[in-house]
């Protein structure tokens, strides 16, 4: 530990951060600093803290920092520079047990993302003498440091996080955050973060990111904070221009001038109003049915089955899903779904499928549009006709959510197909056509099969119906008699 300076006193150290952070252009993010830190101002930084946060600073230091900005304003930069601060320049030992340490969390949807905080915060400890000499070893996910702090890189994976003392975590484009087991990653990791932040007093959590849909941990704290006298949480918004006046104004506005709704949250920080969820939350909860993993053939009906094939871009599954018309409740059932994530062969994938289906009693099967006559001419070798499907993939989200809304289906208690039916969004072009498909970076393989079996079922119910009418009337019809003349 250095000594005792505040986190101004690293950033203009010319033998520290300064030469990362010289200039006027950080002008408006040491105003920032300032407050969240609870530093005295100036008038002029005052003023400049009030045009992005619509508040008085802060009478001390905040527990929640949360920067809602464009695209290229230094967001990454200013967490690097807290995550260092705080790894560096703070003494935890009072709060800690023996052998134990406390963590600066670099957290984004990947690795990939998480590692720019964590790239830049290693730079200072490669290049500066002092910090470097502060690391006792490097690990696979971060830095170990010689005062019982660890640097480390982790996904948005709320399992992952608890447990530990934490000094700062950093939730790196949380607005953008998606989890294959998790409706809802940002706010599950919020809730798994907070207790360990909670066992350091001044430990900080921070939200970094560029705004998207009206949805998310960002944008309820944006709701609940942005412009309120809170000492807790300070919820700062602003356009790129105003955090980074380095950038070419001219690019930001022929941006605008092609995609004003996505320049808009891309440039000027604003959540954006041409993307909405598919579906609420509450309404795809309350149509699982708790613990159901699986259900087998049921007695008399031959279920419908949907298979959707791996499209062309990295990570995506094939995947199918049975599902039936149960005439009683009046609801389609979603009986069971399997998916094959990648690598695999396309081939053997099919043959699994196709058996699959067979074991249902399903041999003819609908298909997506994608694959063309692939899926087609492999499920043929396994005698499974298989027909494309007439509605493409909005289409089939379209008509499954008033079913969904209705309470006219049941799904089966799988987290991955929950994220994935709670993570798709309706975007409206600009000439007002609706569109519905996952978020960018997200996947929907098992969703766009297990809804559109669903569509399917519900659409015909009367072959079912038809076909309990007849089992019931073999069973209660007369044994017949045979009389030789």
């Amino acid at each position: 530990m250095m000594g005792t300076m505040s986190i101004i006193d690293v950033m203009d150290d010319p033998a520290l951060l300064a030469p990362w952070f010289s200039g006027d252009s950080w002008s408006a993010w040491r105003a920032i600093l300032k407050a969240a830190f609870a530093l005295p101002m100036t008038d002029a930084e005052v003023e400049q803290f009030r045009a992005v946060a619509e508040r008085d600073p802060p009478k001390r230091r905040v527990r929640e920092l949360w920067v809602i900005a464009g695209r290229r304003a230094g967001k990454d930069s200013i967490a690097s520079l807290v995550a260092c601060y705080s790894a560096a320049f703070v003494d935890y030992s009072a709060n800690l047990r023996p052998g134990e340490s406390a963590l600066v969390l670099c957290l984004a949807v990947d690795r990939a993302q998480a590692r720019i905080v964590f790239n830049y915060t290693r730079a200072y400890f490669d290049n500066i003498p002092m910090l470097g000499a502060m690391v006792t070893r490097p690990t696979m996910d971060g830095l170990e440091l010689l005062n019982s702090v660890e640097i480390v890189v982790g996904t948005n994976d709320f399992r992952g996080v608890r447990g530990r003392p934490i000094a700062v975590a950093v939730f790196d484009e949380c607005a953008f955050w998606s989890a294959e087991g998790s409706a809802l990653p940002d706010k599950e990791t919020y809730r798994a973060v907070m207790p360990g932040l909670g066992t350091i007093p001044g430990a900080m959590l921070i939200g970094i990111t560029t705004p998207y849909r009206k949805s998310g941990l960002a944008y309820e704290k944006l709701k609940a904070s942005y412009g309120k006298a809170d000492d807790d949480i300070l919820v700062v918004k602003a356009p790129s221009l105003t955090l980074n006046k380095t950038l070419d104004p001219i690019m930001i506005e022929k941006a605008l001038a092609d995609d004003p709704e996505g320049a808009r949250a891309e440039w000027l920080g604003e959540f954006r109003d041409d993307i909405a969820a598919y579906v609420d939350r509450e309404v795809v909860e309350a149509a699982i049915v708790p613990g159901r993993r699986e259900l087998g053939c049921v007695a008399g009906i031959t279920p419908v089955g949907l298979f959707d094939a791996a499209g062309g871009s990295g990570g995506d599954s094939f995947a199918s899903a049975v599902a039936h018309f149960d005439q009683k409740a009046g609801r389609a059932v979603l009986d069971a779904i399997r998916e094959r994530r990648p690598p695999f062969s396309p081939e053997a994938t099919i043959k699994e499928h196709a058996e699959f289906f067979k074991s249902y009693g399903i041999h003819r099967v609908t298909s997506d549009r994608w694959g063309g006559e692939f899926p087609a001419e492999q499920f043929k070798k396994h005698g499974i006709a298989c027909e494309t499907s007439e509605r493409v993939k909005s289409e089939i989200y379209r008509e499954a959510l008033p079913l969904l809304n209705s309470g006219k289906v049941e799904l089966l208690d799988h987290p991955r197909l929950v994220s994935q039916i709670c993570g798709l969004e309706r975007r409206t072009a600009r000439g007002g056509k609706d569109s519905i498909d996952h978020a960018p970076g997200a996947h929907d393989d098992i969703a766009n099969s297990a809804l559109g079996a669903l569509v399917l079922a519900a659409a015909s119910p009367a072959p079912l119906i038809f076909t309990q009418a007849l089992m019931e009337w073999s069973r209660r019809r007369p044994a017949f008699t045979s009389t030789r003349i």
